[in-house]
């Protein structure tokens, strides 16, 4: 039997569809219960397809194992090399509370515990003022799973990339400076980075 050209045509895509390899994503965001803090599955329905964990084409100056925080996209890049690199969807800082620039992770911490700065207590003391004396890891501290913490000279900048327990804002900018992660996404970042990685921030 002959194929034809048209036939061919038409078909090749769904051949090379076949031979890929999509990610199964409702395994990547499935129940994660062997944490300190169990997590459950995220409702990945109710996140945009372009905000989830995914390895893409990327073209970057950057030496594999930078990340690449692109405010604007409200995504961030792992870069691999080789043109490639794991994007993760993220929220970011609201206007004016944003580090721009480069910086490297300082420090990594599993189910870090949380104190608001100065600044963020003297901008909303209402609500930031009763957790100065910090909050304790787990499933009710705003740095959720992992936190990554940005320094710049030797001197931290009070910024952070972390975990988030509220999915729904990630591709929002809400933050206050720092950037957020699903929790998913930040403990597969964190597995993938080391103390010393760089990190550039790109503002608008």
């Amino acid at each position: 039997m002959t194929i034809s050209r048209r036939g061919l045509l038409f078909g090749l895509p769904l051949f090379i569809a076949g031979c890929q390899s999509v990610p199964n994503q409702q395994a990547l965001y499935g129940d994660v219960p062997d944490e300190p803090f169990p997590l459950k599955k995220v409702p990945i329905e109710k996140i945009k397809p372009e905000l989830r964990r995914q390895e893409v084409a990327y073209e970057t100056p950057h030496a594999p194992g930078t990340i690449v925080v692109n405010t604007p996209e409200r995504r961030l890049y792992h870069v691999m090399g080789n043109g490639r690199a794991m994007r993760y969807g993220i929220g970011v800082g609201r206007a004016g509370l944003a580090l721009s620039g480069n910086a490297y992770i300082g420090r990594k911490a599993e189910w870090p515990s949380w104190t608001p700065t100065p600044n963020m207590i003297r901008r909303d003391p209402e609500r930031n003022l009763k957790y100065a004396g910090g909050v304790p890891g787990g499933p009710n501290n705003p740095l959720g799973a992992r936190a990554m913490y940005l320094y710049r000279g030797g001197n931290d900048t009070m910024f952070r990339i972390h975990g988030t327990n509220q999915p729904w804002s990630i591709g929002q900018a809400m933050s206050s400076g720092c950037v957020r992660m699903m929790n998913h996404d930040v403990i597969d970042l964190y597995a993938r980075v080391d103390v010393g990685s760089k990190v550039v921030v790109i503002q608008a």
